[in-house]
């Protein structure tokens, strides 16, 4: 095992991809010679050359749509886009096209697209640049939604996205680029569905997804002596691994659901229902919930932080949950 950054992963990630196959190109603003927003496409122009990395105008719409044609025509496009607020500019192509042309071709044309976005915030990018709206694309049939929070998520989910015929969208929160984690080695691919139990415990399921895994974690450590707490990753936001959330709250009793997107109308709210619908007698306790403030997200740092889900929220709400219904 070695020690690499999430953003090498990613790079790691998307240079095999185009060592391992003619047909993947990669495409987006400044994805060539300033070798991306975040530097995951750093020398591969100068290794692949411009009919591979392509570097393309700021038109969101365009270029998707662009890589949405050229994936229907047998290749294999990775689509960078700087920041899930940008992709709002290339929501008919990837909304009413990529996720519809399976369906309103009858099973005939598949549309292979992988579509990297960053998401969250953190960074003091201000609301323009900084929210989480994976919730929003895990409403749409016709998508797969990616989360990966670790190294090894971020090396081999791409793979598997590839080799999907279906669209994929994989969120890259901008807060894991820098962190640094041990890759397996002796892995060569991860699933592209399935929760992962970063931690077990049994007091109380902590249900969340991408930078919000680690937090979940160190608040976890931090409230060890008194409380149990079971750590799920979800990894993937649509399709959702029911059985594994379903077996985990069966067995705690309790879920909190940490979610760095909006409370109103999330992905929260989706899991919450759906305890409801299918664990409502295993419950102790009602469904809890940690999510960002229903505000834009602010620009001052200490506004920023007060915003989104922090170690001391997450553990103030554990144990509200667990200590009054003990």
């Amino acid at each position: 095992m070695k020690e690499i950054t999430y953003r090498e992963a990613c790079h790691d990630a998307v240079r095999s991809a185009l060592l391992a196959d003619e047909r993947v190109f990669l495409i987006g603003e400044d994805v060539g010679s300033y070798g991306g927003c975040y530097a995951v496409s750093r020398g591969m122009l100068s290794e692949f050359g411009p009919q591979r990395v392509r570097d393309a105008p700021l038109s969101e719409s365009a270029f998707v749509g662009a890589a949405i044609g050229a994936a229907m025509a047998g290749m294999r496009p990775i689509v960078e886009l700087m920041t899930v607020n940008f992709s709002l500019l290339a929501l008919d192509q990837i909304v009413n096209n990529a996720a519809t042309l399976l369906h309103m071709s009858g099973g005939q044309i598949n549309v292979p697209l992988v579509i990297r976005m960053a998401t969250g915030a953190g960074r003091q990018l201000a609301a323009q640049h900084s929210h989480s709206w994976e919730g929003w694309y895990a409403h749409i049939p016709g998508l797969k939604i990616v989360t990966p929070s670790n190294v090894d998520d971020a090396r081999w989910m791409l793979q598997a996205a590839l080799a999907d015929p279906d669209p994929v969208l994989i969120f890259e929160h901008v807060n894991l680029y820098n962190e640094k984690g041990a890759l397996n080695e002796s892995l060569t691919a991860v699933p592209l569905t399935g929760a992962a139990i970063r931690r077990t415990g049994n007091d109380l399921s902590i249900i969340t997804y991408g930078a919000c895994v680690n937090k979940s974690l160190r608040a976890a450590t931090e409230l060890a002596e008194k409380i149990s707490c079971e750590v799920i990753d979800l990894r993937s936001l649509r399709p959702l691994d029911e059985a594994t959330i379903l077996a985990s709250v069966r067995k705690t009793s309790r879920a909190l659901i940490v979610d760095e997107g909006w409370r109103s109308g999330g992905i929260g709210a989706e899991i919450s229902a759906r305890l409801m619908e299918q664990a409502f007698y295993d419950l102790d306790a009602p469904v809890a919930r940690v999510c960002g403030a229903e505000v834009p997200i602010p620009y001052p740092k200490h506004l920023e932080d007060a915003a989104i889900p922090q170690v001391a929220s997450i553990k103030k709400a554990a144990e509200t949950l667990v200590g009054s219904h003990e």
